[in-house]
């Protein structure tokens, strides 16, 4: 889709908070996203309070509105894209809590949460859910085993589960600090493990440094545990040192796999702690739009200024 911003203004210089409004609609712009003033507050790259952010949209001539959706100027046409994806997301949305609710009561797995378009109501088909998952420790590949077996129910179905990230419990620190992650992080709903993702939280502070007035998670319902007792009689079997070689068998024979898949290098990681199958380097692909957007802004890239834009890595 042609951008009305394809030709770069002449550059300007913008205001923090103007930067910072066009930097936050260029990200969302990517996916075809307007946003909401509140939801352009939450995600603003610089700390500002509702009003500041209210003030400065009335200013800002590269930023129009269209039935209360923020957005650069001439693109008033993903408007309608963004309701036509919140109905089909919809359908799909109470379905996906569902399936998350029945993952966190499968052995070993200590938290879900949503991620990807269906988590923000932006998916344009139904039937494919995104999640991330915690697992115990030593016991990640284990979970990813049950969790595709709950999956081969749902293809029956014609539904699809995607964990495509699964983590140990000590492995919360999210290993890369860009904005891509931070959004990742802020824009997930947690379904199922609420003390393990407050931990995740606290173990991923430099979040606050890409998007600041984030504060609490987007909490759609009740975070709900499964009953620990009855998890933990399913995992008695696998907990044994037989499990454990089980786990090892389990990794080496996929890791070996998906090593000969195409895409794998960029955005995969694969260990006995970390299942991360990004064949299709999505983080990267964001980045590089995200980046492109600046440009036809007149927001010159870390390269080009010498101090980077908010929201690039460190």
């Amino acid at each position: 889709m042609a951008l009305a911003f394809d030709l770069q203004p002449p550059q300007t210089e913008f205001s923090s908070f103007e930067r910072a409004i066009l930097e936050t609609l260029a990200y969302s712009d990517i996916f075809d996203y307007p946003l909401k003033l509140d939801e352009l507050h939450r995600y603003l790259t610089t700390p500002a309070s509702l009003e500041q952010v209210a003030a400065c949209l009335s200013q800002t001539e590269l930023v129009e509105s269209k039935n209360d959706f923020y957005f650069l100027k001439g693109r008033a046409d993903i408007v309608s894209l963004r309701l036509q994806r919140e109905r089909i997301s919809s359908k799909s949305f109470a379905r996906a809590l569902s399936y998350g609710r029945i993952l966190g009561g499968l052995p070993f797995i200590r938290m879900v949460a949503l991620t990807g378009s269906l988590a923000v109501r932006n998916c344009d088909e139904t039937g494919d859910y995104d999640y991330m998952l915690v697992a115990r420790t030593g016991r990640v590949w284990l979970a990813r085993a049950f969790a595709l077996l709950l999956n081969r129910i749902a293809n029956l179905l014609g539904e699809t589960l995607c964990p495509n990230l699964i983590i140990s419990e000590r492995t919360l620190e999210w290993p890369a600090h860009d904005l891509y992650s931070a959004r990742e992080i802020c824009q997930m709903i947690p379904i199922s493990g609420e003390g393990v993702y407050s931990a995740l939280r606290v173990a991923n502070p430099w979040v606050s440094g890409f998007l600041p007035n984030v504060s609490a998670p987007v909490i759609v319902d009740k975070v709900k545990d499964p009953h620990p007792s009855f998890q933990r009689i399913l995992e008695i079997p696998l907990r044994s040192e037989f499990g454990g070689r089980l786990e090892t068998w389990e990794m080496t024979r996929k890791v070996a796999r998906f090593t000969r898949q195409a895409g794998y290098g960029l955005e995969t990681n694969f260990n006995a702690d970390i299942c991360q199958g990004n064949f299709d380097h999505h983080g990267s692909w964001t980045m590089k739009k995200y980046h492109e957007r600046l440009s036809r802004l007149g927001l010159v890239p870390f390269s080009q200024n010498g101090r980077g834009v908010r929201g690039e890595g460190t």
